[in-house]
């Protein structure tokens, strides 16, 4: 059984290694998005104006008044004092042609107290400059910016799969960890002093021993990040029952009257008032946001500040039918079943949020590492194979020169 184990582990690794690599680098990084962000990009964060904000809806319509080509899609609902407004926006069709207006930008940095937008940028762009970076590497990170074909978000499955086979890899590498019961101080252990081969083989298979629980941590959560709905959601279903989704819900979202126009911001706004009321939600209303999609509004709780969710298990959401205002759909942390709050707690944990700021810096420190065992991995296996390779050369040689003394 344990050649049978040996095989997979060495393949199953080998094909995830540059996935992984890229993964934990990137991951490591984007632990701290925000504020390197901030540093490389001061004029995104920080308002030029000091003074009172304006309303948030009317910094709305301020911005698609000076820009009529573009619809805001995402606004904060409160500011820290001294930041932006980071808003998200889409293109409008184009009324002469019916396509989306070519618009260069998606999201933008709108100074509060004014509504003058003093910074744009098109988030997820393939491109390293100092604008760019940080939304770059985030996508990097879960679609390594691989192409949407027909609707399939090609990026976006193939992190997925790499992130069942890393799971599966997980527990093969731990038992290949632990070869004999009474060797099993080794396993734990780094030869220091020998260095070479036998330190790079340590580092590979104790580091994986002494990190394993948050490596599977890792694989689990990435699974979950990027195919909850095809893959996780149906499996953790199968154990607890799980409340609509807002995807399960789209149907739902997307019904109303033909032809009935959408509902306003001040009525999602209001309606979403009311419903925190009765769902107990302490949390002032942050955000709105708008999926064109499904034709549908969704409205977070959290203090300005606080979009991320950086302590416990994220930010409450109320979502709405765009038409018809009712409500379609919530997600309240540490409400439902079992299933519902192990899938709030996905993204938490895959970023090291639900930890707090001692969390990130964890999640940043595996990141670093799963590019180091997929290192170490890649190396021991080529330093194997070359090794099966001149033992297999030598045993054609002698088999050669037994022939040619016959």
């Amino acid at each position: 059984m344990r050649p049978v184990l040996v095989r997979l582990h060495r393949w199953l690794g080998v094909a995830t290694a540059l996935f992984l690599f890229v993964s934990g680098l990137t991951g490591a990084v984007i632990a701290w998005d925000h504020e390197i962000d901030a540093l490389l990009n001061p004029q995104f964060f920080h308002a030029r104006t000091d003074g009172p904000a304006l309303p948030p809806l009317e910094l709305a319509r301020r911005v698609e008044a000076a820009d009529p080509r573009v619809q805001v899609t995402y606004m904060p609902l409160g500011f820290e004092p001294g930041h932006t407004a980071q808003m998200m926006v889409m293109p409008r069709s184009n009324p002469a042609t019916n396509a989306p207006f070519d618009v260069a930008y998606n999201q933008i940095a709108v100074d509060p107290a004014t509504g003058q937008v003093q910074a744009q940028r098109m988030w997820g762009a393939f491109s390293l400059a100092r604008i760019d970076l940080m939304p770059f590497l985030y996508k990097l990170h879960y679609t390594l910016h691989l192409p949407i074909v027909g609707g399939f978000d090609i990026g976006t499955w193939l992190i997925g799969i790499v992130g069942i086979l890393w799971f599966f890899d997980s527990g093969i590498a731990l038992i290949l960890s632990f070869p004999s019961v009474k060797a099993w101080r080794k396993s734990f252990a780094f030869r220091v002093k020998r260095g070479g081969y036998a330190l790079t083989f340590d580092l590979h298979r104790s580091g994986g021993v002494w990190i394993w629980g948050l490596l599977l941590v890792m694989a689990l959560t990435s699974i979950s990040m990027n195919l909850a709905e095809p893959v996780m959601r149906p499996v953790v279903s199968m154990f607890s029952k799980l409340s609509p989704s807002f995807v399960d819900n789209a149907e739902l979202v997307r019904a109303g009257p033909p032809g009935q126009p959408l509902a306003t911001r001040e009525q999602i706004l209001a309606l979403a008032a009311r419903d925190a009321k009765r769902e107990n939600l302490t949390e002032p209303m942050g955000a709105l946001y708008f999926a064109p999609m499904f034709k549908a509004y969704g409205v977070g709780f959290f203090a300005p500040g606080r979009d991320h969710g950086d302590v416990g298990l994220g930010n409450a959401w109320l979502y709405y039918n765009g038409q018809t205002g009712a409500l379609a759909g919530s997600s309240i942390p540490g409400r439902g079943s079992a299933g519902d709050v192990f899938m709030q707690a996905q993204f938490p944990l895959h970023s090291g949020r639900i930890a707090g700021l001692g969390g990130r810096v964890l999640v940043s420190a595996v990141g670093i590492a799963v590019a180091a065992l997929s290192v170490t991995g890649l190396m021991i296996w080529l330093r194997k194979r070359s090794a099966r390779r001149l033992s297999a050369a030598a045993s054609e040689a002698r088999t050669a020169r037994g022939r040619s003394l016959t």
